[in-house]
């Protein structure tokens, strides 16, 4: 089970990014994509079959796990995040600084 799931709301905690949130838009093992975050230009080839057109393309590109921290609305920070296993062996993300559950 990953701390960090597709749909989060994370804050980037090193890089040229620090300090901004985002929501997560993908998860690919130990890297994530962050909406509006790590904004890279790459140059493109047209692709016609594609239908693609060449150019200049700002995206996002991913990020490794370890630079961004769930989002904690109550406090306003990021924060850390542990499980705990329930009585009918179901695993739920908590906040380690306040215990509360992320998932409901």
């Amino acid at each position: 089970m990953n701390r960090i799931r597709k749909g989060d709301q994370v804050v980037v905690i090193s890089g040229k990014d620090k300090g901004k949130r985002g929501d997560v838009v993908r998860v690919a093992g130990d890297k994530v994509v962050v909406s509006n975050i790590n904004v890279v230009k790459r140059h493109t080839k047209p692709n016609p079959q594609a239908g693609q057109a060449g150019g200049v393309i700002e995206r996002e590109a991913p990020i490794h796990i370890s630079n961004v921290m769930l989002f904690n609305p109550a406090t306003g920070k990021g924060e850390r995040i542990g499980f705990k296993v329930l009585e009918d062996g179901r695993k739920l993300r908590v906040f380690r600084s306040s215990g509360e559950s992320i998932d409901g």
